[in-house]
């Protein structure tokens, strides 16, 4: 991609986190409608923080943008349910966000010489990463959204008269993949510090479905009762069930007419037997897997099939993997320590792929979302292996 239309993408991705705030009340803006996500007007005075910090006071030494609001847009140093009542206008966050980004793109349009020789600007490396910050960001204020729709369920409301959806068994489409060496890793400089440097991976031979699991053979775990039989659930995955209550994905409903839909940005849906169920925490996407009589996949067993043209529908849910988020060899965190390198705690696992709402800029075979096990608020499920 040009270095224009690299610019041209990430105005468009500013323009993107801008309607969601344009398009929400004062309620919606403010809320926070899940302990693990901020109020939807946060993310948009972050994304304007975060290109201030690399591009003026990283790039240019000025700080005078980012000094006055370090506190409020730097995530630990402000406590997630205190961040809506610290909001400013929402108006006048559109208009500074409106008018400060506008200015970031001239700026980068019209780099000096010396400009453009910064570390940073190495084959368009900053520009990259900007736009996938603000993709990020995009994606987590859809959850929000997700999750205020939650909020408003209201069971009578959703009867629509769609067919019913029902339990099927699990199929299993696999494809038997050879041992060998595969590649593994991203590129410079699209590529997070936590996807280099690329490796060669000795893989053994495994087989792995071709496509992700559906909501109607989660339905049939369900109605299996899949979340009280404890054969399924290590020790860790029994105590999430018994403080969480979680019987179902975390998206699911069941409406007026006591049939299952999914509630989402718009609010209800029905449910496509046949795509890739969403809404599971690992502890779930794990229990599945060993009622089913198979496992999650590592991630670079994933990766690799993916790169071979294995896998189908790949980015319609994050998938995720068995193995827990950890660093190649080699590692060196980029272009600060605190993106990955917090994150490899044995407690965050790897998912793969992209949903629905992942941008393009994300949607590549060696980029890695990671999450706790618990977590069930994106848009994730899972593959199989065997």
């Amino acid at each position: 991609m040009s270095r224009e239309a690299l610019i041209e993408a990430l105005g468009q991705s500013q323009s993107m986190v801008q309607a969601l705030v344009e398009q929400a009340d004062e309620a919606t803006y403010r809320g926070q409608f899940h302990p693990d996500l901020s109020p939807l007007g946060w993310h948009l005075g972050h994304c304007v923080y975060n290109e201030c910090y690399w591009l003026h006071e990283k790039l240019r030494g000025d700080n005078s943008v980012t000094a006055p609001i370090a506190d409020f847009y730097t995530p630990p140093r402000t406590p997630k349910p205190e961040r809506g009542t610290r909001l400013p206008p929402r108006a006048d966050l559109l208009l500074w966000a409106h008018e400060i980004q506008t200015y970031n793109l001239h700026y980068l349009r019209n780099l000096r010489a010396a400009q453009r020789a910064h570390p940073l600007l190495e084959n368009d490396y900053l520009i990259h990463f900007l736009l996938q910050h603000n993709a990020q960001h995009y994606e987590t204020m859809l959850m929000i959204l997700t999750q205020k729709s939650l909020t408003e369920f209201r069971p009578q409301a959703t009867a629509s008269g769609h067919a019913a959806l029902r339990a099927a068994p699990v199929q299993r489409d696999s494809v038997d993949i050879p041992a060998g060496h595969y590649r593994i890793g991203g590129e410079r400089p699209a590529a997070y510090d936590n996807e280099l440097p690329p490796l060669q991976a000795d893989l053994g031979p495994f087989s792995i479905n071709r496509r992700p699991v559906t909501n109607a053979e989660y339905l049939g775990f369900i109605e299996a009762h899949g979340y009280t039989d404890e054969r399924w659930w290590h020790t860790e995955a029994r105590a999430w069930l018994k403080t969480s209550q979680a019987a179902h994905p975390d998206h699911w409903r069941r409406d007026g007419e006591d049939q299952w839909h999914a509630l989402g940005v718009r609010g209800a849906y029905a449910l496509a037997a046949d795509e890739p169920v969403s809404g599971l925490s690992h502890f779930e996407a794990s229990a599945f897997a060993r009622w089913a009589g198979a496992q999650l996949p590592h991630e670079y067993q994933w990766e690799a099939a993916c790169r071979i043209g294995i896998l189908e529908q790949t980015g319609r849910v994050w998938e995720w993997c068995g193995n827990s988020f950890q660093p190649y060899e080699g590692f060196t965190p980029f272009p600060y320590n605190e993106y990955s390198q917090p994150w490899f705690d044995g407690r965050h696992y790897s998912l793969k792929g992209g949903s629905l709402h992942t941008r393009p800029a994300l949607k590549r075979p060696s980029f890695r979302n990671f999450f706790e096990a618990d977590k069930r608020h994106m848009f994730a499920g899972l593959r199989l292996m065997y």
